[in-house]
């Protein structure tokens, strides 16, 4: 249980986190930096004020279950009743809020989707996947850019990589990483029979120039001529570039825009948030007697979920959930259900870990 003492330093530290920007004599960088803070510490804030609300009411009606007046003794028994039903609610609500934050949580984020098993069928079902984001995004209010795609002859992709931003985006979608399986009956097949196929999904917190220094020294940076689609400007100047990190041996290669320039900055974008993500998997991994999420691994070999045409439902197996809602799902709105449940589970996973600590 979060003590009384610990509720009253939140409030004060939100007062004097006000109070502070209420000074007129800030530099603007000081105010920048308070009002981040601030806006940190507000919905905690907030939390704590109800618990301490709750509390202070379960006190006070508690003392007045005891009044000489019967009338008034069981309004307040009926109202103690309501109150120990909203208190451990509450309470919860404010742990879930004092949770270690991911710092990247509130990063815009890097999505990469990747045919895998199952031929022309993974792929369409990779353009599936990366529909299914991209309305998702669109239903959020995010702004979703495509960095570079790889199309097969029947259509989808065998890669896509996207930028994704807006508010919470790393957070809300870092869950999605991993193997996603869909079973139907394909086009193609004239029997009527389901096929497994798989579509690999990758979710990394996108990195800022400051993150992550990139030598000019540890990059090969190769120019050719672009293949495939794109009009006779892209295929005819050395449009494409390829760049090799040397010490980690990633590759990169973006052929998309017709600008070499272009190209060249979006590679060094995607490079970037992939280093950004190696070094936070290093961390991650030396962190002694750190516990792995259930549905937190972010292990790209891992099938996290199965889409099932024949029966129309949705299933994430890390948690257990099936929803028969598949066409919503896939067109954007109805993912969200599947986010809010991982989410949950992640936040109860961890508030577990912590009461065994």
């Amino acid at each position: 249980m979060i003590s009384s003492e610990r509720i009253a330093l939140i409030e004060a530290k939100k007062n004097e986190l006000s109070a502070a920007m209420a000074a007129g004599n800030l530099a603007p960088d000081d105010f920048v930096r308070l009002s981040k803070d601030y806006a940190a510490i507000e919905p905690v804030a907030a939390a704590a004020r109800e618990v301490r609300r709750l509390r202070a009411e379960r006190e006070s009606l508690a003392t007045m279950t005891k009044d000489a007046d019967e009338e008034l003794r069981a309004i307040a028994i009926e109202e103690l009743a309501e109150i120990e039903q909203q208190l451990p609610l509450a309470e919860r609500a404010l742990a879930v809020q004092l949770l270690p934050k991911d710092s990247a949580d509130e990063r815009a984020a890097m999505l990469e989707v990747r045919a895998g098993t199952g031929g022309d069928e993974a792929a369409l079902f990779a353009g599936d996947l990366l529909r299914m984001y991209q309305r998702f995004a669109e239903e959020r209010g995010w702004k979703f850019e495509l960095i570079s795609a790889s199309s097969a002859d029947v259509g989808g992709y065998k890669e896509a990589v996207a930028s994704i931003n807006g508010n919470g985006v790393f957070a809300r979608l870092k869950f999605e990483s991993g193997v996603h399986r869909v079973q139907r009956v394909p086009a193609t097949e004239s029997g009527g029979r389901i096929h497994t196929s798989a579509a690999t999904v990758a979710v990394l917190p996108e990195a800022e120039e400051v993150d992550v220094q990139i030598n000019d020294a540890d990059l090969r940076i190769d120019v050719y001529r672009s293949s495939g689609p794109g009009g006779q400007s892209v295929n005819t100047t050395d449009s494409a570039v390829r760049i090799t990190h040397l010490p980690t041996g990633l590759v990169v290669i973006q052929q998309d825009e017709k600008s070499q320039h272009k190209n060249k900055a979006k590679a060094l974008k995607v490079l970037r948030t992939r280093l950004f993500e190696l070094e936070r998997s290093r961390l991650a991994n030396e962190r002694a007697g750190a516990r792995k999420s259930m549905v937190g691994s972010g292990d790209r070999s891992e099938r996290i979920r199965t889409y099932n045409f024949p029966q129309g439902r949705v299933t994430d197996h890390r948690i257990n959930l099936t929803l028969h809602k598949l066409d919503a799902i896939l067109e954007g709105p109805g993912l969200n259900e599947l986010t809010e449940a991982l989410i949950a589970e992640d936040e109860a996973d961890r508030l577990a870990n912590l009461d065994e600590a």
